[in-house]
């Protein structure tokens, strides 16, 4: 598939970035149980890397659990408690994972079909923890999202996202659509984006250094589709660009893409039940 197909197929499909539908969502109205769980999995063909042009096809765990209106994690979304809850807010308390990326694998640990040589003489980055917070406020049929967390782990960097959805049902469908952006610390930039004097003696790049500022903008959507009661495919896409500070590094100069695109499938199964 090449990346002109690709790209098409996104203007031509609802966008979003995967897994940012709940499970309860993505089925329509909450379940009357306390516990509800999804599991399923999610095949994505996208860059192998944030700043690849190199596309290969990922298969992400989708796990979903929700208590309630109170208690949500799931593998993108993290683990979450909503302290603050009105029709209106929701605020709360968040944690999340960021998988690593593995130099010779050209990318993250779901690859399943497909690589890049891009990360040659980078060395693999370690999966990391980040806690912060959230606040999601919702009128009528526009949704506004800003997460800001605090890396563990890996790297030691504040970052964080921005977003705002259009989401509206069409008999069992469920659509949502907008603008996203994502920002981030000094160590961060450096992390994913820098050239160190040693990467730059092992890889051939010349050496680079980053700053905080924005990462990237884009926009994204999804399509759920249920199958049955306890069965759904959510459709989703997406079109992100790399900010230029970013794309200004060797690593996207000479090896990447500051467009970064995706599609995929999610395929998720819900059961539910009391305490």
């Amino acid at each position: 598939m090449t990346r002109k197909f690709l790209i098409s197929s996104v203007a031509g499909l609802v966008l979003i970035a995967p897994f940012s539908v709940s499970a309860r969502d993505s089925y329509g109205p909450p379940p009357a149980k306390d516990w509800t769980l999804t599991l399923g999995f999610a095949p994505v063909y996208s860059p192998a890397f944030l700043g690849s042009k190199d596309y290969a096809l990922s298969v992400y765990p989708d796990i979903r659990l929700n208590y309630q209106d109170k208690l949500f994690f799931s593998v993108r979304d993290g683990l979450g408690y909503n302290v603050i809850n009105t029709p209106s807010w929701k605020v709360g308390p968040l944690v999340k994972i960021r998988f690593g990326r593995r130099e010779e694998q050209g990318g993250s640990p779901f690859l399943v079909a497909g690589n890049s040589d891009g990360l040659k003489g980078l060395g693999d980055i370690e999966t990391s923890g980040e806690a912060g917070g959230f606040a999601q406020y919702t009128y009528a049929q526009i949704r506004s999202r800003v997460e800001l967390r605090q890396s563990f782990g890996g790297y030691d960097s504040f970052v964080g996202d921005l977003n705002v959805n259009y989401f509206k049902r069409l008999g069992p469908l469920n659509f949502s659509i907008g603008p996203r952006l994502s920002f981030a610390g000094d160590d961060y930039v450096n992390t994913f984006f820098g050239i160190s004097a040693s990467q730059s003696q092992r890889s051939g790049l010349a050496q680079h250094q980053g700053e905080a500022g924005l990462v990237s903008y884009g926009i994204g959507g999804s399509a759920v589709i249920p199958i049955t009661a306890k069965l759904a495919v959510t459709l989703f896409a997406g079109y992100d660009r790399l900010d230029s500070d970013i794309a200004s590094s060797p690593l996207i100069q000479e090896r990447g893409d500051a467009n970064q695109a995706s599609v995929g499938l999610a395929f998720g199964y819900r059961t539910d039940w009391n305490n």
